[in-house]
């Protein structure tokens, strides 16, 4: 099993897992790890963080930008295994507990596989844990509206729709954001190439979805680090522009 671990600015590194992104922050020895992929993707995340030179045990802290599987794996077994905090927008802390689901369904999946790439996405979901209880036991709202004091200094910006408690991370002295599911580059599913939002049925509410596109285009970065798609360089003020653009 080889892991794309790639650095995209100084101590930042985008790694591609099996079917979702997830970010490593580095600083000295220890690391913030943003997002976890699939629950199938446990080996993956820790060899990547064996790749940029550190350990579960070095990881600070999981922020997950939000409670779906996909980016949700192995923030419980982090957690437990090694005391790691996982720190969430307060409004998906519940969702991360799964006292609630704002998932796509397996029934608007079926009704959607006659679209180009559905099925075969579906069959990789199944088989890398999509449908598999992942709750984080002891979630925790993320500490502050500011910089959060962890490796990289990430900012968080609200981004709801994809979630009601979808939040993005901006590093402002790297121009990088990493903006999880509320703007991609790219989806097995979709056919579009570049910044977009995820097909409509992923979306808990499409029109917030696309409102939120509103934060990127405040944001200085020219970076852009998505949940699904390649990295994406130039201005991410532009890059969600174009994603609105093209979710009219």
């Amino acid at each position: 099993m080889q892991t794309d671990v790639r650095q995209v600015a100084d101590g930042t590194y985008l790694v591609h897992g099996s079917n979702t992104n997830w970010v490593i922050l580095t600083e000295g020895d220890a690391v913030t790890l943003v997002d976890t992929g699939y629950p199938g993707d446990r080996e993956r995340v820790l060899a990547s963080l064996a790749a940029v030179g550190s350990s579960p045990e070095a990881v600070s802290a999981v922020l997950v930008t939000h409670a779906h599987n996909d980016h949700l794996g192995s923030a419980e077994y982090l957690r437990a295994a090694y005391g790691t905090p996982v720190y969430l927008h307060e409004a998906e802390v519940p969702h991360a507990r799964r006292e609630f689901l704002h998932q796509v369904s397996v029934g608007t999946v079926l009704r959607n596989g006659w679209r180009p790439g559905v099925l075969p996405w579906a069959l990789h979901a199944i088989r890398s844990g999509g449908t598999t209880e992942v709750p984080v036991t002891a979630p925790e709202p993320l500490p502050s509206a500011g910089p959060l004091d962890l490796p990289g200094r990430p900012v968080p910006v609200p981004t709801p729709g994809h979630t009601d408690g979808h939040c993005a991370f901006h590093l402002p002295g790297t121009g990088v954001v990493i903006s999880g599911d509320a703007l991609v580059s790219g989806h097995p599913t979709s056919r579009t190439k570049g910044p977009q939002l995820l097909p409509d049925m992923f979306h808990h509410e499409r029109a917030r979805a696309v409102a939120s596109l509103t934060a990127f285009e405040d944001l200085d970065g020219d970076i852009l680090l998505p949940g699904h798609g390649p990295v994406h360089r130039g201005s991410v003020r532009e890059a969600a522009a174009l994603a609105r653009e093209r979710a009219v």
